[in-house]
């Protein structure tokens, strides 16, 4: 949060307040109904949310929302089978990249910078590959790359499928537990909030079909082909893009950069220290300004 100065007095700036409800906006499709929440003006900015129990646009950048507000019209998407979007009968990962491009058309979107996290980040990599014309900047949060040292799956990945296998609060906290670095962050109301989501049987339903025993295997099995693949999904980038992480996270491992970090070609890497695999969250002002620095520089050329 910025400070000016006024009759000599240092003035904390403040910034608008948002809420659920305000925000949340509809947009229908063949498919079903897309949910969004939408804040601010200026240029279009899109935010996707990475996956597991609970999870929503809304649960993962609330917090970020006001800060982006200020700069942009906002938009944080709910992917299908999260949030209040449509439920999908296919893996959800599958379903997401057809969604994006859906929620693109109906708003009339240009080319815009896209912001995502874990799975949204994959889904951003994906978009901007595939899609070069759709994408202005992209900004990567964990979600990207493949690990070169780190064991897989890992650990945070087999937490998630112990929860959605026998999904009581003690397990969805042992989950949230290891997406953080400080545990601090996961207050009572944090956690009943997801607690309150992700004990949702329609919810869970969805989220099984993203994550399952199947998941865990496929991880553990030769990956060359995925690792290809990859590779060449990665060097068809063309946008600007910052890849961030952190430093201790453990469900995409830090080393998972190396390999975007050499195959996009306008590519950049920030790691934030002390912080797992929501840095929007746990590292939140670094993060707001590290990510603001980059998107605004289009205001600057």
């Amino acid at each position: 949060m910025g400070r000016s100065r006024q009759g000599g007095e240092p003035v904390t700036a403040t910034l608008q307040t948002y809420t659920h409800d305000d925000t949340s906006r509809t947009l229908e499709t063949e498919k079903g109904v897309l949910h969004y929440h939408e804040a601010g003006d200026g240029p279009p900015l899109l935010l996707l949310h990475g996956s597991g129990p609970g999870v929503s646009g809304w649960s993962n950048y609330q917090g970020n929302l006001p800060t982006f507000a200020k700069h942009f019209r906002t938009l944080i998407l709910d992917f299908p089978g999260f949030g209040k979007s449509y439920s999908c009968d296919e893996n959800p990962m599958l379903a997401a990249l057809p969604a994006v491009l859906d929620f693109l058309d109906g708003m009339d979107l240009g080319p815009v910078p896209v912001v995502g996290n874990s799975m949204g980040g994959s889904i951003a990599a994906r978009l901007a590959s595939g899609h070069p014309e759709r994408v202005k900047r992209l900004v990567t949060i964990g979600g990207v790359g493949t690990p070169v040292f780190s064991a897989s799956p890992p650990e945070g990945i087999k937490l998630l499928v112990q929860f959605v296998e026998d999904p009581t609060r003690d397990r969805l906290v042992a989950w949230m537990e290891s997406m953080v670095y400080d545990k601090a962050i996961l207050t009572p109301e944090f956690v009943e909030s997801r607690w309150k989501t992700a004990s949702d049987p329609a919810a869970l339903s969805d989220v099984r079909k993203l994550f399952n025993a199947a998941t865990l295997a496929a991880m553990r099995g030769p990956n060359g082909a995925a690792a290809v693949s990859q590779v060449e999904m990665l060097s068809r980038i063309q946008a600007p893009t910052l890849i961030t992480f952190g430093r201790d996270d453990r469900v995409t491992p830090l080393d998972s950069s190396l390999l975007p970090m050499r195959l996009i070609r306008h590519c950049e890497l920030h790691v934030f220290p002390n912080c797992g695999h929501w840095a929007m969250i746990e590292r939140k002002d670094e993060f707001e300004s590290t990510v603001l620095a980059y998107l605004l520089r289009d205001r600057e050329n």
